[in-house]
């Protein structure tokens, strides 16, 4: 069986101040051309279709687009679940309609997981859709009054999917949360790690919204070997945990400047007869990307510089500049018309007092005694240049004190 796993769409969302539902039309269109291409089985979103509970029209309208061309037209069934960001009732209504053109959608939790069964030509696959939802809620409606975090909460979810299994048959998961192998991982906490940031031996983004506080919201990978294939959401980098039989698909765009890096696009899942999974990406071609461009201000806004890049992308200015700056934003918009951010370079503490002067200032020149200040402040040596009007400077107030 081939399917399309995706997740994270965030139809509707708007990056500083930027409505990102055009990037969004303009990715899902790749999607279906996939989905022609490759004729899956089944599209499977694992959640966060929306970005907040009650979308913009312009978000409902796209989505209803979207999902008549996949549906009425391609014939493929839609498997979705309801991720942190969407309202689980929102999306599950009408669902009972929609199935009959292969629409199923899980939004709101309930006692008895949904269960979609699929056929090719090996026989039945069997897809258990679980919605996202808060642990005390899990709790009320599992009654079991063990549970206090999402870790428990799918624990016991999956003890439950496993008393009517079918180990004899091909098992997916389709979920949204915090999912991995570190076995310490309530104790895991976000790091850097060669430019990325990384939790519970994962990268994460800016833009994903924390489920909760203290690690309770991580989920031990271990309670998903029962499964062929767990499709997981709400991580924004498309990844693997531990293998390729549990995987994120990623966000649809990168909606932070901490994905600069990442490469977005849908996860094509093939599983054999035997249960067994291979794995294919499909990048998605943004319409604007999301870079990070970094120099003076001259540099960045001179035509030699920019004329090979997209300056409809959307950029975050980093300026090195060392002087004054008069209205910076808008000279960049003139050349990026959709520039979300900037800021000046700023240099860490090296281990000592910025203010201090080191060891041995007594028998040191006023020079000699600017320039390690200089180097400790702005993070690099003084120009030829620079020395030359330091020391005019130094002549000029000592003369005046004699």
């Amino acid at each position: 069986m081939k399917i399309i796993h995706t997740g994270d769409w965030h139809i509707g969302k708007i990056v500083n101040e930027f409505s990102m539902i055009d990037d969004q039309e303009f990715v899902l269109k790749q999607l279906v051309k996939i989905i022609e291409e490759e004729k899956p089985d089944a599209l499977l979103i694992a959640g966060d279709l929306y970005d907040r509970s009650i979308p913009p029209i312009d978000a409902v309208e796209l989505l209803d687009r979207t999902f008549t061309k996949i549906l009425l037209e391609l014939k493929t069934p839609i498997l979705a679940i309801a991720g942190n960001h969407d309202s689980a009732e929102r999306l599950s209504f009408g669902s009972r309609i929609l199935t009959k053109n292969g629409l199923y959608i899980a939004g709101v939790f309930h006692k008895e997981i949904k269960k979609i069964t699929l056929q090719d030509k090996y026989g039945p696959v069997n897809f258990y859709l679980v919605p996202y939802a808060d642990p005390r809620e899990i709790k009320h409606i599992l009654e079991n009054d063990g549970i206090t975090t999402h870790d428990e909460a799918m624990k016991s979810i999956i003890e439950r999917i496993k008393e009517h299994m079918n180990k004899s048959e091909r098992n997916i998961m389709v979920a949204h949360g915090y999912v991995s192998f570190i076995k310490d991982y309530k104790a895991a906490a976000a790091e850097e790690e060669e430019g990325k940031k990384i939790r519970a031996g994962l990268q994460i983004s800016d833009s994903e919204r924390p489920l909760s506080i203290g690690g309770t919201d991580l989920i031990s990978g271990e309670y998903f070997n029962c499964f062929n294939y767990t499709a997981l959401g709400h991580l924004h980098g498309p990844q693997k945990v531990g293998s390729d039989r549990i995987r994120y698909s990623g966000s649809l765009l990168k909606y932070s400047f901490s994905e600069t890096n990442q490469k977005k696009g849908a996860t094509i899942v093939n599983i054999d007869e035997f249960g067994e999974v291979s794995i294919e990406f499909k990048e998605f071609i943004p319409k604007r990307d999301m870079r990070i461009i970094k120099g003076p201000m001259n540099q960045l806004i001179n035509p030699e510089v920019y004329k090979q890049a997209n300056v409809e992308d959307y950029v975050y200015a980093i300026l090195t500049d060392e002087g004054e700056l008069v209205d910076p934003i808008s000279k960049l918009r003139a050349v990026y018309p959709n520039i979300m951010g900037l800021n000046r370079e700023t240099f860490e503490e090296r281990g000592e007092s910025r203010t201090s002067a080191s060891l041995g200032y007594e028998n040191k020149s006023k020079l000699q005694l600017f320039e390690e200040f200089y180097g400790s402040i702005a993070g690099k040596e003084l120009t030829e240049e620079k020395i030359n009007i330091v020391k005019k400077v130094i002549e000029e107030v000592d003369s005046e004190v004699k």
